[in-house]
């Protein structure tokens, strides 16, 4: 099943402090901050919603579509993609631009500062969903924000069913449009914290939100995942990393899972540990594209965990 991927293609350029903010910041002189952080170490990363998702997707097995922005820097990218396999037909190259970017400085007492450059992603609603795309399912990821309301649309204008993933991008949102887009979704998928400020917005609970949906998820970090579907309540218990490294990306291999489960016609218990999986997978490596992800190590994550097989 072709799995329409919207949201955004972003590069992450990463330094290392290696020292405290706090030991060069005068508390009293913040109101004349003038400080330079020097970070001999330094890393870039290919990164973005859409790139993070259709990354696990497509090692999953999956067929994944990306619709996307991106700069007159994109190249790199654009190379990668093809050489994973990744279908990048619906990219839009916008003259002028940068692709997305976030630079992010972290010191030892693992404190960021980070900013971020939208560049072309401001004008992901360039990009159209229609009926020649093929996809049978789809996924609204953090993107622009007249992008994001346009592709729900789209979405459920063109009977294409489609999970709901606001992110970092939920502030953005009025409650009229927050509650817009769950009446149009399928499905939608937010973290604890999202899931709390979803609540406070729409002055609805979760459970109450998940009534107009065929399923609601929400990742709760260490304590796992809990997923609405219908009168049911799941409680997905995490999966074990073989060791903590870098949680960048782990959401988006999350939902990776889901789709699959979903393009799959899984029940939820299984498709939400398959999630769990390859977020634990992804949580070993740095960056979130730098995991290795195959059937066969998924499968014996998902037996070691559970006693079976995904694929049975």
């Amino acid at each position: 099943m072709k799995t329409l991927i919207t949201g955004s293609i972003a590069y992450d350029t990463i330094m290392v402090f290696p020292d405290r903010f706090r030991n060069h910041l005068l508390p009293d002189q913040l109101h004349i901050l003038n400080v330079c952080f020097l970070t001999p170490e330094m890393r870039r990363e290919f990164g973005g919603t859409a790139g993070n998702i259709a990354y696990n997707l497509k090692h999953l097995g999956g067929d994944p579509l990306v619709m996307a922005t991106v700069g007159e820097d994109s190249d790199p990218y654009l190379y990668r993609l093809h050489r994973l396999g990744i279908d990048a037909g619906r990219l839009r190259k916008v003259p002028g631009q940068f692709t997305a970017q976030a630079f992010i400085t972290t010191d030892l007492d693992d404190n960021q500062i980070t900013a971020f450059h939208p560049g072309a992603m401001n004008h992901a609603h360039e990009n159209h969903v229609d009926g020649t795309l093929g996809a049978k399912l789809a996924i609204v990821a953090p993107d622009g924000k007249e992008g994001m309301l346009q592709h729900a649309r789209e979405c459920a204008a063109h009977g294409i069913p489609f999970l709901f993933d606001p992110g970092q991008g939920l502030p953005m949102f009025s409650r009229e449009e927050l509650l817009e887009f769950v009446r149009l979704a399928d499905y939608v998928a937010v973290n604890d914290y999202e899931g709390k400020m979803l609540e406070e917005k729409t002055g609805r609970s979760l459970a109450d939100l998940a009534r107009e949906v065929k399923a609601l998820v929400q990742t709760l970090g260490v304590e796992g995942s809990r997923i609405y579907a219908g009168r049911e309540m799941h409680d997905i218990p995490i999966v074990r990393a073989e060791q903590v490294v870098d949680p960048t990306g782990c959401g988006d291999a999350y939902r990776a899972g889901l789709l699959y489960g979903i393009a799959q016609g899984w029940d939820w218990l299984r498709t939400g540990r398959l999630g769990a999986v390859l977020g634990a997978i992804k949580i070993a490596s740095r960056g979130a594209q730098n995991h290795h992800v195959d059937r066969e190590t998924v499968e014996a994550r998902y037996r070691a965990s559970f006693g079976e097989s995904p694929w049975r």
